[in-house]
């Protein structure tokens, strides 16, 4: 069954507790004719809950983390991975820097917090807010290698000072397991924890801030009270006391204040500055916004942040979203008055708060650990979830009960309000960017006759992600990299979109996505779009054809490499296993994070660099691998190749992949020219890097053939650019039909 656009869209802003809730029903039972879009700023949730077991080195950071792609994409969720700047609930938009907004019809906000006052030292390399918690490890890390570079003795014969700033529970938490960590390198530590109430723990019965603080009496960790932090340098804080706290390391865990994005979402906001929601946590406005966990308030019921509450607020948002669309009554939820509370000492025990009572001990780590592991095992189960589409009743009209027969040719093209109100949108938010295809749409566009076009080129896929902006901007710079191989300036191109049948509006939407992610790079690059066509099929397919000039200097031909040549690639290779490995949730959200960096990365410098470094030939590998488009400049030339399999440059990820035997579906084909390729030995045909000669790439890199006395030359210019390129073999003369040769 063909796949139909949903006619609703909800909208999931920040991968907090509550929305994650949404996504796990949603795999299970996914909304009828709906959408469900995740948001988020980050590839990977992180548990809080986790985090301060992670510092002490009690789990690995896997552990702790939930990879977004590989929960959510394989179920038909579409994962944005962005950061959102604002929220427009009259016209059902979430805004963007960058990227075009997204709309919706039911959105939820679940961005969390941040600590108060960490933006006042944000310049300052010493002070690290706890939040984001996503960053916190890698940005921990660095600032260990600055002191540790700065000053070598820090730690040994100088103590390492460790300041903590905010004694509430994610505060004596870090301050007990960091510590924990860092003496257990046996490094010198000297850690403060300091606050500005009367007492740490506040809400907590006396018995565990007792507790606690005697913990700390006999861990050497001083805790200093009724503080507040006036000034920061890089190496101390001046306190309101007037003292001065020599400091190297300084954590920011204060209590909790609205991100800089719930000022920028025009809702009515509670006293403490975050969203005001009723029970049923919707905004109080009745606008299509319900506003979950720290990011809201809940006026009739205010409780103190925490993730306790988040969580049991996830089965009630589930059914009010389900209850809105279907414009039920709203369930009400109603918080507990309070909640079990453990504290992770890092050293194998923890501090236990519940209802009056307190307890220290090992047993209560291992109930904290069975909690953790246990919530942390319905989001860590990534398996590829097959869905049939859900689609609304289509009938015709002439007969009754009949499916209707999706007319082809012409009748199937996506209507004419599709793509007048695509690029109405698109004119009226761009009135400074001149295109063709927006101001004049004709049936034939006029080619500027003083600068006539020299090359032209045709290419274009299908979605491999189901983010249309992305998908339009890889597809751009895929079309324009074969004028840019070729020695060419792009300056014209004409588009081609299928679209999935739909309600229009939601075709209309997903057309605007596609048209403004190429128009995005076409800008950048200094290309018109003149016009093109639109029809409906199956699957999102995007592509142009692309008009270039040669300003005066030839191509650039494959048939013109010479022996002895050195081979260069531009770019690494595995985007074919990386993307196939997505619907089986195998490729991890940190290897699609370097593969879109790499595929939105234009080939316009590295060509740049290339003709001015007198390359003799030049390709782009996309579909037909690395092989398939080296043995096209071979066969072109009359030369073999010798390829070094070790210099081989893989995508983060994609030797894992390649090594389980995941390949793309186009890998066979390619493969069928397997037989030109000779391998020094028999292994090497079991290496990834010999899969990889055959794995489709997507926006890949160019394949450059130089001289030997133009190579240094030629990567200084590539680093220069920016390129990280890699000499993978050579070019020698042949006495027979080409080869490649690879050797370890």
């Amino acid at each position: 069954m063909d796949e139909r656009l949903a006619s609703r869209d909800i909208v999931l802003l920040g991968a907090g507790h509550t929305n994650m809730h949404i996504v796990r029903m949603w795999k299970m039972n996914p909304i009828p004719d709906a959408r469900l879009t995740l948001i988020s700023s980050f590839s990977r949730a992180t548990y809080s809950g986790m985090l301060p077991g992670t510092l002490a080195g009690l789990y690995e950071p896997d552990e702790m983390a939930i990879d977004l792609f590989r929960f959510a994409a394989p179920s038909g969720i579409r994962v944005i991975i962005d950061e959102a700047i604002g929220l427009d609930p009259d016209r059902r938009r979430v805004l963007f820097k960058t990227r075009p907004p997204i709309q919706f019809d039911v959105a939820s906000v679940g961005i969390g917090s941040v600590p108060a006052g960490a933006d006042q030292w944000s310049e300052s390399p010493a002070v690290l807010p706890i939040k984001p918690m996503a960053t916190f490890r890698d940005r921990l890390q660095r600032r260990l290698d600055q002191i540790q570079h700065s000053n070598p003795a820090k730690g040994t014969e100088a103590p390492l000072r460790l300041v903590v700033v905010g004694g509430g529970a994610a505060g004596v938490e870090v301050t007990l397991c960091l510590d924990a960590r860092l003496r257990s390198q046996e490094l010198n530590v000297e850690t403060t924890l300091i606050d500005s109430g009367s007492s740490i723990l506040r809400g907590y019965v006396p018995g565990t801030v007792r507790r606690v603080a005697q913990h700390c009496a006999q861990r050497s960790i001083e805790i200093r009270t009724n503080i507040r932090v006036e000034q920061v340098t890089d190496v101390s804080l001046r306190l309101s006391d007037g003292q001065s706290l020599e400091a190297d390391l300084i954590i920011w865990a204060t209590g909790a204040t609205p991100p800089a994005l719930i000022s920028n979402i025009p809702l009515a906001k509670s006293d403490d500055g975050f969203l005001a929601v009723r029970n049923t946590l919707q905004t109080i406005d009745n606008k299509p916004v319900f506003a979950v966990g720290d990011s809201a308030t809940l006026v009739d019921s205010p409780v103190r942040k925490s993730g306790v509450y988040a969580v049991r607020q996830g089965p009630f948002l589930w059914e009010n979203l389900q209850r809105f669309l279907s414009d039920q009554p709203l369930l009400s939820y109603l918080p507990q008055p309070g909640f079990l509370s453990l504290l992770a000492d890092g050293q194998g025990s923890s501090f236990l708060d519940y209802k009056g009572y307190s307890a220290h001990g090992r047993w209560a780590w291992q109930l904290k650990d069975h909690i953790d592991r246990k919530f942390m095992r319905m989001y860590q189960q990534y398996e590829s979830v097959q869905i049939m589409p859900v689609r609304r009743d289509q009938t015709d009209p002439a007969s009754p009960g009949r499916p209707a027969m999706r007319c082809r040719g012409c009748g199937g093209k996506a209507g004419a309000g599709v793509l007048r109100a695509a690029l109405e949108r698109i004119g009226n938010e761009r009135p400074d960017r001149r295109h063709n295809a927006v101001e004049h749409p004709e049936d034939a566009a006029m080619l500027n006759p003083t600068s006539p076009a020299e090359m032209i080129t045709i290419d274009f896929f299908q979605g491999f992600m189901d983010d249309p902006w992305l998908v339009g901007r890889v597809a751009a710079l895929n079309s324009l990299s074969d004028i840019w191989a070729t020695g060419g300036t792009p300056t014209q191109a004409l588009a081609m979109v299928q679209l999935q049948e739909g309600h229009p509006r939601q075709q209309a939407e997903l057309l605007y996505q596609v048209l403004s992610g190429c128009l995005f790079e076409f800008d950048r690059c200094g290309v018109e779009l003149l016009g093109g066509h639109t029809t409906e099929a199956a699957e999102l397919t995007v592509g142009f054809t692309v008009l270039g000039q040669l300003n005066g200097q030839p191509p650039l031909l494959k048939s013109d490499a010479q022996a002895n040549d050195l081979l260069i690639l531009t770019k690494p290779l595995g985007t074919g296993s990386l993307l196939a490995g997505i619907p089986q949730a195998r490729t991890r959200a940190e290897w699609i994070d370097r593969m879109l960096v790499s595929m939105l990365k234009p080939n316009d410098a590295a060509a740049d660099a290339a003709r001015r470094s007198e390359v003799h030939a030049v390709t782009d590998v996309t579909g037909f691998g690395l092989a398939g488009h080296l043995l096209e400049i071979l066969d072109a030339s009359a030369l073999d190749a010798h390829i070094n399999l070790s210099r081989l440059p893989l995508l983060p990820g994609a030797k894992q992949l390649l090594q389980d035997g995941l390949e793309s579906t186009l890998a066979p084909a390619n493969r069928q020219v397997e037989f030109r390729t000779i391998c020094e030995n028999d292994t090497l045909k079991l290496q990834p890097e010999f899969a990889a000669l055959f794995d489709p790439q997507t926006s890949g890199g160019l394949l450059l053939s130089v001289s030997m006395d133009n190579e240094a030359q030629l990567h200084a210019r590539l680093r220069d650019a920016g390129v990280d390129a890699r000499t993978i073999g050579e070019l020698r003369a042949t006495p027979g039909p080409a080869t490649i040769h690879l050797h370890q």
